[in-house]
């Protein structure tokens, strides 16, 4: 326990802020796993500006928003890609009758 009665309240002020800032982390990691698997653009764009919002607080590192931010907007491009193009089927390999040489 501080002794200094100004410690007393710095020690409250840190919690706070730190369960704030993990609430927000918390939900910032949801909503990047739902975009990322969506196509809808309008989604991509409003997850994008929550990451600015909370690189800007400082709640995470302003170069680990961008890179969610790029990593979010490849996974989308992939989703419409994937969702665009048809299924292909896999064709069994067909098995040879030659046997293998042993020595």
């Amino acid at each position: 326990m501080p002794n200094i009665k100004a410690a007393e309240k710095w020690v409250r002020q840190t919690e706070k802020r730190t369960k704030r800032n993990l609430d927000v982390k918390t939900r910032l990691k949801t909503v990047y796993k739902k975009a990322a698997s969506q196509t809808d653009p309008d989604v991509n764009s409003s997850v994008e500006s929550e990451f600015d919002k909370a690189a800007q607080k400082g709640i995470i590192h302003p170069n680990k928003a961008a890179r969610k931010k790029s990593r979010l907007a490849k996974a989308s491009v992939k989703a419409a890609s994937a969702a665009a193009a048809p299924a292909e089927k896999k064709t069994p390999a067909k098995a040879s009758g030659a046997k293998k040489k042993s020595r």
